[in-house]
């Protein structure tokens, strides 16, 4: 089994702690991604997976072994780095082939190693070639080239895609999850980017300061967040959240703020809970515009539309604080310019203890 574990894992600098105790399990083929702001440690984690950070305390496992004390080139791990890392002076081949060189593999099995990865990335063409005469994608898949063709037990990916631009990102995820398809090597991938972690995943570990806050499906953290932090971490936009007061009500609970209300779901964790202080969450496609006032909407003044083509992104301010609507454009623009307010299904509503951030809300089903 070419999983990975990771065991109260926690990577200090003398007496600054940079990762607290984390507990991961990675299942062998599976496609984790590990995401959060910058200076979360989702880097140093996996920088000690592969045997570039020491680890301070706790146990890594990889296939059942433990490799605390193992080197790097001993662990059977390939990583594919932010900045590519190749050989300038050689070509594509040799740069492919740099490992297998390495090992000693004979000369028959590194012709057929590189004509094999050439053919799975699409470098056919460019075997001949050196790092400067290619683009930042082809530099890109000659390094997943080098990775793939060692054939190891975990791909380790440390934000592969950050210096491509937007189109090439979205090309290169598709290539990515496509490789992992065919190949089916357990895979943990690191990335600040939402987007690349929602798309790729099987599993997403959300980090902050060091943490893991929650791990689950995409689906499962998109609907049900544990927390405030994860429901404004995942999403494009990310959660709208709102600081409100509950007022009344144990069927349907009452959330005040702005000098306006709005009815919660009826949630256990609200029941005689009048002046408690929440947040409010509601996800951008999840609120509805309107132009006029109607039963249970919730006023709020349009600073700015932007469009997307299909979709335009409603700029909105309640009592100054921002909160932003994805609807459909339709073609109507001025419909979206006379925007006033907006409504919202209170079961889509998320609501979080304002002190911990924990969520308060029920969970939605995950299809």
């Amino acid at each position: 089994m070419s999983g990975v574990k990771l065991e109260s894992i926690v990577k200090a600098y003398g007496a600054v702690q940079v990762v607290h105790g984390i507990d991961l399990e990675v299942k062998e083929k599976e496609f984790v991604v590990l995401v959060g702001p910058s200076g979360c440690g989702k880097s140093t984690t996996l920088r000690m997976v592969a045997g570039l950070e020491e680890i301070s305390d706790g146990t890594l496992t990889i296939d059942g072994k433990v490799v605390n004390r193992i080197a790097p080139k001993d662990r059977d791990v390939a990583m594919v780095f932010q900045n590519y890392a190749l050989y300038p002076h050689l070509d594509v081949a040799e740069n492919i082939a740099f490992g297998l060189r390495i090992r000693k593999e004979s000369k028959e099995n590194i012709e057929k190693a590189i004509k094999d990865v050439a053919g799975i990335l699409g470098l056919e063409n460019y075997l001949e070639r050196r790092p400067a005469d290619l683009s930042g994608g082809q530099r890109q898949r000659v390094a997943m080239g080098r990775a793939i063709v060692r054939r190891p037990k975990v791909f380790l990916f440390d934000e592969p895609l950050s210096n491509l631009d937007a189109k090439l990102r979205t090309q290169m995820r598709a290539e990515i999850k496509r490789l992992h398809q065919r190949l089916g090597v357990t895979s943990i991938y690191v990335t600040h980017d939402q987007v690349e972690a929602m798309t790729l995943a099987d599993r997403i570990v959300v980090m902050n300061d060091g943490r893991i806050e929650q791990v689950g499906s995409p689906m499962e953290l998109f609907l049900n967040p544990v927390n405030a932090f994860v429901a404004g971490f995942l999403g494009a936009p990310p959660m709208n959240q709102i600081q409100a007061v509950i007022s009344g009500g144990d069927a349907a609970p009452i959330a005040e703020f702005a000098g306006q209300q709005f009815t919660l779901p009826p949630l256990p964790g609200l029941q005689n809970a009048v002046g408690r202080k929440v947040i409010v969450g509601i996800r951008p496609e999840y609120a509805t515009p309107q132009t006029k006032a109607v039963e249970g909407s919730v006023s709020c003044t349009l600073e700015l539309v932007e469009t997307l083509g299909s979709e335009a992104l409603l700029h909105t301010t309640i009592g100054g604080e921002p909160f932003v609507i994805r609807t459909e454009t339709l073609g109507n623009m001025d419909q979206l310019n006379a925007v006033n307010g907006f409504t919202a299904d209170p079961a889509l509503i998320k609501v979080f203890d304002a002190e911990t951030g924990v969520a308060l809300s029920g969970q939605l089903r995950v299809a």
